[in-house]
């Protein structure tokens, strides 16, 4: 299993997992510490700095920019895939192996029960220290990765299970190693296979999405995120190592790339945006959790009231509506007829 979440930080142990843009918050956390240990005689200024805190929480927090919501998505202290598990699951069995190389510690799944009903959970799983973080590639999967995450859902659907996936991926390995086992297959086979698979199929980003590697688990009924999540064709500063050739510019190009959850909520990539906290989901993970569980048991509810067929038709036309495009024949179409004066 993964170690466990931290404990929330208090004012004088944060200041190592502050971003810039949190460091006002910091600062007048450790001043309300200093005032809290200075006994009764500093009440006053103890509320006062309660009040000043949540204010300067509320503006800081309800006003952030793309970049730095990939920045909370990121952080270190943010609950991982086994740690939802382990606060939505109960009798969690994980299963290893693709059955065909070796099994990847970076995509984690096995059968479960969530509230008392049996399911297949699985995700991107990273580390919490250096140790961890090389075990688990960082959350990078590799094909054989893919290729278990397959074969659970496969035999999810003979069993009848409920599939709940969650995604927290900068992306899909790109070593040499991974391209030579398969990866760009591997993650397109999933892509078919996923569009027919023959159960409900809950689809959650609870951190990073990032690419092909995201989207390798990502077909499914219901695609949500929490809201400091992002999901994305590309990170930032790959794209702007593309188009300004300085990674440096990461926060012009999250403007760019519109991969905030209410930008691809308007866009209808994602169904639902999960409610997390102030500050990020690592604040509360109890609530954040409690938040997703209402998210799967609505839709399982749905899911039970449809036939199957349906549902993987319904399931087939949500992603074929995703992006626009022209065919040769309309544009030549389009362009040889008049225009009104």
């Amino acid at each position: 299993m993964a170690s466990p979440i931290p404990p929330q930080p208090t004012a004088s142990s944060v200041n190592g997992y502050r971003y810039d843009f949190e460091k006002p918050i910091a600062e007048l956390e450790h001043r309300l510490q200093e005032a809290r240990n200075g006994g009764e005689r500093h009440a006053p200024e103890v509320r006062t700095l309660v009040t000043q805190l949540e204010q300067l929480k509320r503006r800081i927090y309800g006003s952030l920019t793309p970049w730095q919501r990939v920045q909370l998505a990121r952080h270190p202290q943010r609950p991982y895939t086994l740690d939802y598990i382990g606060l939505l699951c109960s009798d969690f069995v994980e299963l290893h192996g693709d059955r065909l190389y070796g099994d990847d510690r970076a995509l984690v799944g096995g059968t479960a029960r969530f509230e008392g009903r049996p399911c297949l959970v699985l995700g991107h799983q990273k580390g919490r220290d250096t140790k961890e973080n090389l075990m688990r590639n960082f959350g990078s999967a590799h094909p054989e990765g893919y290729r278990k995450a397959l074969r659970l859902m496969t035999l999810a659907a003979k069993c009848r299970l409920p599939v709940i996936v969650l995604i927290d991926t900068p992306g899909a390995y790109p070593g040499i190693g991974a391209e030579e086992r398969g990866q760009a297959h591997s993650i397109a086979w999933n892509l078919r296979e996923m569009a027919r698979l023959r159960t409900p199929v809950y689809v959650c980003v609870i951190g990073e999405g990032g690419s092909g590697g995201a989207l390798g688990v990502g077909i499914g009924d219901c695609v949500t995120m929490l809201d400091n999540a992002y999901y994305s064709v590309i990170s930032p500063e790959g794209c702007a190592a593309i188009l300004w050739r300085d990674r440096a510019r990461a926060a012009d190009a999250a403007a760019a790339l519109r991969l905030t959850a209410a930008d691809l909520l308007g866009f209808g990539i994602v169904d639902e945006i999960i409610e997390e906290p102030l500050g990020g989901a690592h604040h509360d993970p109890e609530f954040v959790s409690q938040r997703l569980r209402a998210s799967i048991l609505r839709f399982l509810k749905f899911a039970d009231s449809q036939p199957l067929d349906a549902l993987l038709e319904r399931r087939y036309q949500r992603f074929r509506r995703l992006g626009v495009f022209v065919s040769r024949q309309q544009a030549t179409a389009s362009a040889a007829a008049p225009t009104s004066a």
